[in-house]
């Protein structure tokens, strides 16, 4: 080729870079950015359970589809094709995941200048198709019957969970000098090996609580429990100190912090199952105390501060759960209204608060016709 046409392509090719519009950094493939700039400096920032959700995904999806690109190859178009093809192949869990896990990964390419902007931004996933489901509950009686059987100290966390709503992590992660005379502040929280400050600003604040759940706390410190170690059987403290900054909930042999998901399988299972209750876990008991709440008929400003949300909307919506019980009183209300009953009146436009008096006489700029307006204050 002459040369002049050489570099005439060499400009096309170039101007893009000269713009500003491509950066030289993405030009580096996927699987070097991730193994030499993502896992290094952005993956060691998250909690160590997002981590190992965050390598899971990435080892299975994410590198096998895209290690050999370039940054800049990974662009919109591209994207939505990855994802519109997971339809009917993935759940829709698992590519929300996917999702969530490539955007982060192309945040930070942004972050480090490889990238103008995150090529992710507006990508569309394929549709939920999953029946929606309410979340589980449990009634007070089942409450009652359920922390009757399960052993202490792991009686005490149900206790506690359905009574203050607290998530799991924040139970674990409680220590003695938050527990006041009738309230408890939560500072941090404590998930599998990871120690961290609460889910949310909102999250990191103090609650009110019944007497009956400090007394239940402060009960701990009087209580051994044996347990069989071979033929012997050893009795332990289930508060093996009772420091300000000791745990409030100590593993029974070492005084460690506790594993969820060992409370779970070996002592809050089993003893629902018996009762014929299968779906309870962490999550129900917290979903519980929002419905109880409602239920009761607490105002859903109070339902929201002592949820620690911070929208509203995430309390209402996600976690208050409709109640039967709640349901039939308002169908019985609307059928006495209905009907004419005692709670029913006949009802006026005064009940309303509509303005039927006839105002000035207005030009209508549209027609030769004068229009009259009425009122709904």
């Amino acid at each position: 080729m002459a040369l002049r046409e050489v570099q005439k392509i060499a400009e096309e090719k170039l101007w893009p870079m000269n713009q500003g519009l491509t950066l030289t950094g993405s030009a580096m493939k996927f699987g070097d950015f991730m193994r030499e700039k993502y896992r290094k400096s952005y993956l060691p920032l998250l909690s160590k359970s997002t981590q190992d959700s965050y390598e899971a995904h990435i080892s299975k999806y994410l590198e096998p589809r895209f290690g050999h690109m370039c940054l800049r190859e990974l662009h919109r178009e591209t994207l939505q094709e990855y994802f519109s093809s997971m339809a009917g192949q993935q759940s829709y869990p698992t590519i929300s995941k996917i999702r969530d896990v490539l955007s982060s990964i192309l945040r930070a390419a942004v972050d480090v200048e490889y990238l103008n902007k995150n090529p992710m931004e507006g990508i569309r996933l394929p549709p939920d198709k999953r029946a929606r489901r309410p979340k589980p509950t449990i009634t007070p009686e089942q409450f009652a019957n359920l922390v009757q059987i399960v052993p202490e100290p792991y009686a005490t966390m149900i206790f506690v969970a359905v009574w203050t709503g607290l998530r799991v992590s924040e139970l674990i992660g409680l220590r003695w000098r938050c527990i006041h005379a009738d309230s408890i502040t939560i500072e941090e929280r404590y998930f599998r090996g990871d120690w961290s400050v609460p889910k949310t600003d909102a999250s990191a604040a103090t609650i009110g609580v019944d007497p009956e759940v400090i007394a239940r706390l402060l009960r701990l410190t009087t209580l051994s429990v044996e347990v069989r170690a071979g033929r012997a059987i050893r009795k332990h403290k289930l508060v093996k100190s009772g420091a300000p900054d000791d745990l409030v909930f100590q593993s029974v042999q070492t005084g460690e912090p506790m594993n969820d998901q060992n409370v779970l399988k070996r002592h809050v299972k089993p003893a629902a199952r018996k009762l014929g209750l299968p779906f309870v876990n962490w999550q129900c008991f917290r979903t519980s105390h929002a419905t109880w709440l409602v239920a009761s008929g607490a105002d859903p400003k109070s339902v929201q501060t002592q949820m620690r949300h911070s929208r509203i909307s995430t309390t209402m919506e996600i976690y208050a759960q409709s109640v039967a019980s709640s349901q039939r009183r308002a169908l019985q209300q609307l059928s006495a209204f209905a009907s004419g009953g005692p709670a029913a009146h006949q009802m006026t436009p005064m009940d309303l608060d509509l303005d039927f008096s006839e105002p000035t006489d207005e030009k209508d700029p549209r027609s030769n016709s004068r229009s009259k307006t009425f009122q709904i204050n």
